[in-house]
């Protein structure tokens, strides 16, 4: 389904076991690296409060600006243009686990809303 070019995947995880709603007052995120479609790394990112898109403003700088998809439970339309704008696609599912809501997403058989 993908391209040969890299990914950077990053998904809501307030708690770090599923993802979570609220993504812009959301402070961790798990981030995945793909290449060739195969996930090549996932770490941890954890954001002070005021790095949160919820305290930032659209046009000032954010850990996650070079993100290629932003997988989350619940996210403001707001949010959803700056991602946009940063080239983002944003994607709101009920998938609890992060890993599989990956695979799923690389495999096309992730659904979302």
């Amino acid at each position: 389904m993908h391209d040969d070019h890299p990914l950077k995947i990053a998904v809501t995880s307030q708690n770090r076991k599923t993802i979570t709603p609220h993504a812009g007052r959301c402070r961790r995120f798990w981030v995945y690296h793909v290449e060739n479609n195969t996930i090549r790394d996932k770490q941890l990112l954890e954001l002070a409060r005021e790095e949160s898109f919820f305290e930032t403003g659209p046009r000032e700088p954010h850990p996650l600006d070079d993100a290629d998809v932003f997988i989350t439970a619940g996210i403001g339309e707001g949010l959803v243009r700056r991602l946009h704008a940063h080239g983002t696609r944003s994607l709101v599912t009920s998938e609890e686990d992060p890993d599989r809501a990956v695979r799923k997403y690389l495999d096309g058989t992730l659904r979302y809303r």
